[in-house]
């Protein structure tokens, strides 16, 4: 009798076992789409099995916290924001959750990304109000320590691809990309400052400009290479992007630049004063500053738009004005031919 109980004893035990291991190895999924959970600080795993039960990651409580509890020695639940997407085992939940593995968003910063720009990128990706960016981004403090000039943390805030936590500040994202811009610029050019009649205030502000007039890297140090030239000379550098970034920072952003909008005042107005504006206007990225410590070795002064995305440059004033002269004859015809475009698929399509 006593052999049969424990025999007995012995196949339920197996028994259990099988069932335990069979719920804990069961894929489950309850709910539709994906859900983001939230496992706040100090939060116990009662209260974590409680959430994931709720919101259909587990079928169960019990095999999740039977998980913890043989590995509570080893291992704690992390907290943070967790993604679920497709159905899981209790297993593969509490793996996720005892290792940390929390939701990133990914955050494209492209080169060339003004503070205002990034703010409106971060408002659309990371749900962070623009306005909060645009402040955490005003003050110059944290990098001081590089360049005391910096009227705000433009042109140090790295263009690049980040990830972030579901839920972020914007001073930690700020943070984040100012580290990434000391990374970046001790390993890649820090000698090249060192040897280089510039400081870094000025590298990054003719960096900057360099970036947002072209978008050809084959182009960038022949830019710099007219800008150097330009302020060796005391000749303005009239650089439409500095009128835009003038016009953005008086609440105004304008559209194609008019000649109204060139008498905006503002000390970032390169035609109206001149010498560098007052710190950069965007962020560049590793191929526009290495345009500045490696110019061109042209006597380039001038440059206009050759209407296929590049430019036209130019050594004397008088072959400028023809260049640009061109531009503008390029320009009208384009203008008139599209018109005729039109008129031409309406005939071909009527409505």
């Amino acid at each position: 009798m006593k052999k049969f109980v424990i025999v007995a004893f012995l196949l339920l035990a197996v028994a259990g076992l099988a069932v335990v291991g069979a719920e804990i190895l069961r894929p489950y999924r309850g709910y539709s789409g994906q859900v983001i959970m939230e496992i706040p600080p100090r939060t116990q795993a009662p209260e974590v099995a409680n959430l994931l039960a709720s919101k259909g990651v587990l079928a169960h409580k019990w095999p999740f916290l039977a998980l913890y509890s043989l590995g509570r020695w080893r291992y704690h639940l992390k907290a943070g924001a967790y993604l679920f997407d497709r159905p899981l085992r209790p297993l593969d939940v509490y793996r996720k959750i005892a290792r940390g593995d929390v939701y990133f968003r990914t955050v494209v910063i492209p080169e060339g990304s003004n503070r205002f720009d990034i703010a409106r990128i971060l408002q659309n990706r990371l749900d962070i109000p623009a306005e909060n960016i645009v402040q955490a981004t005003r003050d110059p403090a944290a990098i001081r320590d590089l360049d005391p000039q910096a009227p705000s943390l433009e042109g140090y805030l790295f263009p690049d691809t980040y990830q972030f936590e579901y839920r972020t500040s914007a001073a930690h994202v700020v943070g984040k990309m100012l580290a990434r811009f000391r990374t970046i610029f001790k390993q890649d050019f820090q000698q090249d400052l060192s040897q280089s009649d510039m400081n870094l205030h000025q590298v990054m502000t003719v960096a900057s400009l360099v970036e947002k007039e072209t978008p050809d890297p084959p182009e960038r140090p022949i830019v710099a290479q007219v800008f150097e030239l330009r302020l060796e000379k005391h000749i303005p550098l009239q650089c439409d992007p500095t009128v835009l970034y003038a016009a953005e920072l008086n609440l105004h952003p304008v559209g194609p630049i008019t000649e109204n909008d060139l008498q905006i005042e503002s000390p970032y107005n390169t035609y109206l004063h001149a010498g560098l504006p007052p710190g950069p206007i965007a962020n560049p990225g590793r191929a526009s500053i290495r345009a500045v410590f490696d110019p061109a070795a042209t006597q380039f002064l001038y440059f206009v738009s050759n209407n296929h995305g590049g430019h036209t440059f130019a050594g004397t004033l008088a072959e400028h004005q023809r260049n640009v002269a061109r531009y503008r004859k390029q320009v009208s015809a384009l203008r008139q031919s599209a018109p005729d475009a039109a008129k031409h698929r309406a005939a071909k399509h009527p409505k």
